[in-house]
């Protein structure tokens, strides 16, 4: 990747992003257990047309730390730093990436497209956290991969046949791949999903810092489009399904043969070149050419 810049949230924390491309501005904002280059492929397949922006959410790479007062308030913040100094007003969440990007959108009325693909948003509890206690019980003992597999067991991601595997297995696979990427961790730009772990705690917490009222998102200027794949588990879908409703003229789009991974780079069973080609048409529709 190209060196990054920075921009200065609210607090003076320093918020670091990376720039590809060429065009109109869009900042293209990662989700959970995920980091800037995650979705540089997505970046990349976008740069022809977009001047792609990918911030580093606070709290891994080369941003700086959550502190003591962490919160949606404070992401929301640091988005709005980089859309400021960049100037873009088009923003793409991937997963807690789109549940933020909806809620700058609410928060600010110069966002004028957004793209969420997978937003856990959570209605009435359908995104469920009670896993959380023995996630953060592993934590303190140090079993990384225990911790890792009750997260993807908690929010039901990952491949299926994970959810069909015993949970010792599980375990053990999962302490192979750590070692596989730290080992690996010099040659690329990933961030092993070890150093990601902690990060966990955090953003399941804006999951939970949202109650979802009929009329939270009325009145909402900024055009969206809705992403999912139909393999993306069910309670992401029943977020695409009600934010349909509550978003009047949102576009959907439900890609087949893809999960909730469908947004990131190859490696991680991606496939960015499908997702870019919608996001090309959303985001230049209606642009001078």
């Amino acid at each position: 990747m190209s060196a990054p810049r920075f921009a200065m949230s609210k607090d003076g924390t320093r918020i670091g992003y990376y720039q590809v491309g060429r065009g109109p501005g869009l900042v293209l904002l990662h989700g959970i257990m995920e980091s800037a280059s995650s979705h540089m492929e997505l970046a990349e397949a976008l740069s022809d047309s977009l001047t792609v922006y990918l911030p580093e959410r606070r709290g891994r790479g080369v941003s700086g730390p959550y502190g003591e007062r962490y919160g949606l308030q404070t992401e929301i913040e640091d988005l709005a730093a980089v859309l400021e100094q960049t100037r873009a007003t088009s923003i793409c969440g991937i997963s807690l990436g789109a549940l933020l990007a909806l809620e700058a959108a609410r928060a600010d009325p110069s966002i004028r497209k957004a793209a969420l693909f997978d937003p856990p948003l959570s209605f009435d509890g359908s995104v469920s956290t009670h896993w959380l206690k023995r996630f953060d019980e592993e934590m303190t003992r140090g079993d990384i991969a225990a911790a890792l597999v009750t997260s993807m067991l908690g929010t039901r991601l990952g491949p299926p046949i994970f959810h069909r595997l015993p949970r010792r297995l599980l375990v053990g696979l999962t302490k192979l791949m750590l070692a596989g990427q730290e080992k690996n961790a010099a040659a690329g730009d990933e961030i092993p999903f070890g150093r990601l772990a902690a990060t966990i705690p955090y953003d399941v917490g804006l999951v939970d810092e949202i109650i979802v009222p009929v009329d939270r998102y009325d009145s909402m200027g900024t055009d969206f489009l809705l992403m999912g794949g139909d393999r993306s588990p069910a309670y992401m879908k029943d977020a695409l399904h009600k934010l349909e409703k509550l978003l009047p003229g949102a576009q959907r789009i439900e890609f087949t043969k893809l999960g909730h991974e469908g947004a990131g780079n190859r490696s991680r069973r991606g496939q960015p070149d499908r997702i870019a080609r919608e996001l090309r048409n959303f985001f230049l529709r209606g642009e001078c050419s």
